[in-house]
């Protein structure tokens, strides 16, 4: 659903609405009043078309290090020009952000959807720059679709998705609400206690939408310590977190989405005995490092899921891993994000860890993927990690409402809307490609 710039400019500035019908007088057509309406009128309307068809695009960037990119690294996408369509064979991964014209990228805007959390609605948070919703991924040799609501909902029809992981599972999944939602209004189902569950319900198609948090997958307990909470966890990496789990035989679609809190000191577990740690720094403790534990938790679900007999046919998408972005230090030692513009290709580094995270997660789904073709089951990559190394532009920054802890910046998770929306344009363009009847 394309959103009017206009209204979202005019939304966003929260502008008063007045009631200027008071009194018989301003029916009278040649009054003060009704010329004065009647000039206020003409002036809306061609403010509008100023705002909704500009004469050129202006990219505005707030730094010496956000000056603009070479001229043949920026692309301009023009709606009323034919589409290079997507193409079965195309490469999604090698592609570039480009910019579209103002008024034609938005799905939603940060008040249409009522569902956007507090600390994800960066505009309302002072954000003043809105470039970053603008720009699309575009892959090298095609195009990728725009999500398509209806489509969507229509092939989800009776089924149930779930994104399961951390808080940026949380993210997509609300980014995937508020998309569906200029479909059709959804009902609230279910929310825990610490709101880390949560059911939504689109009655007409009675798709049922879940996001079950787990940050490891696998059993863990936060470390204590002279009784205080230490932010490391014993994780037991041979035994999963059955919270989610008891989930599995009523889903259709998963996605999973974990990575981040595997880089805290944590304590490894099999049989219940310690057989290493992450980042602990402890004599006589060998540090296997977060490589070794993402790629264990993530063989202990696709194992079980594959083992899994109430959950044979189940589709599993994992999406790969989307770095922080914090610059001059980390999320604690005053590391901060205030980019106004994506990477070019040449300015993203690949090859360090979080390369590395991505691609043991590649391997975990190629390795269930062969066993799973023997019970029916679909694992599929949702890969995001190279296009979101280009927009460091997206993150909340300073812009996420936090009353606890000022000062802070969130470089993880994404503005909504946001570049986060693409994620959901890849996972439309995933299942297209596999079932034939996506359309």
């Amino acid at each position: 659903m394309k959103m009017s710039l206009c209204n979202s400019v005019q939304t966003r500035k929260n502008v008063q609405n007045y009631n200027v019908f008071k009194g018989d007088k301003f029916l009278n057509l040649g009054s003060p009043g009704f010329l004065l309406l009647y000039s206020l009128f003409l002036t809306v309307i061609f403010s509008c078309y100023m705002l909704h068809f500009p004469f050129s695009p202006i990219l505005k960037f707030a730094s010496k290090q956000d000056s603009a990119p070479p001229t043949n690294s920026l692309q301009i996408i023009n709606h009323s020009q034919p589409a290079d369509y997507s193409r079965s064979d195309c490469d999604l991964l090698n592609g570039s952000w480009v910019l579209e014209e103002k008024g034609n990228s938005l799905y939603y805007t940060n008040f249409s959807c009522p569902t956007i959390p507090y600390s994800k609605n960066c505009l309302l948070n002072g954000r003043a720059d809105e470039d970053f919703m603008q720009w699309r991924w575009k892959p090298e040799e095609c195009t990728l679709p725009r999500f398509n609501a209806k489509t969507f909902l229509t092939f989800v029809k009776g089924k149930t998705m779930a994104f399961i992981g951390d808080s940026l599972a949380r993210n997509h999944m609300e980014s995937l609400l508020c998309i569906l939602s200029s479909e059709e209004s959804p009902t609230d189902t279910y929310k825990d206690v610490e709101d880390k569950f949560r059911t939504w319900l689109f009655p007409r198609h009675n798709f049922t939408l879940m996001v079950l948090r787990t940050e490891f997958l696998v059993f863990a307990t936060e470390r204590v310590i002279n009784g205080s909470f230490t932010g490391g966890f014993d994780l037991h990496l041979d035994k999963l977190n059955g919270n989610w789990t008891q989930h599995l035989p009523n889903i259709d679609y998963v996605i999973f989405s974990d990575g981040h809190w595997f880089l805290r000191p944590n304590y490894l577990y099999e049989n219940g005995n310690l057989i290493g740690c992450v980042y602990c720094g402890e004599a006589g403790v060998q540090d296997l490092g977060p490589g070794y534990t993402i790629r264990r938790a993530f063989q202990a679900a696709f194992n079980y899921i594959n083992k899994c007999v109430e959950c044979s046919g189940i589709v599993v998408l994992l999406r790969t891993f989307s770095a922080g972005q914090f610059e001059q230090g980390a999320w604690n030692e005053g590391g901060f994000c205030n980019r106004t513009r994506p990477y070019t290709r040449d300015e993203v580094k690949i090859g360090d860890q979080d390369w590395e995270f991505r691609s043991i997660q590649i391997e975990e789904i190629e390795r269930a993927r062969k066993d799973g073709e023997k019970n029916g089951n679909m694992f599929e990559i949702v890969d995001v990690t190279r296009a979101m190394l280009m927009r460091p532009d997206g993150h909340p920054g300073a812009y996420w409402g936090n009353k606890w802890m000022k000062g802070y910046s969130d470089c993880i998770h994404w503005c909504l809307p946001g570049p986060i929306d693409t994620w959901n344009e890849f996972l439309q363009e995933i299942l297209t490609r596999k079932f034939p009847n996506f359309h």
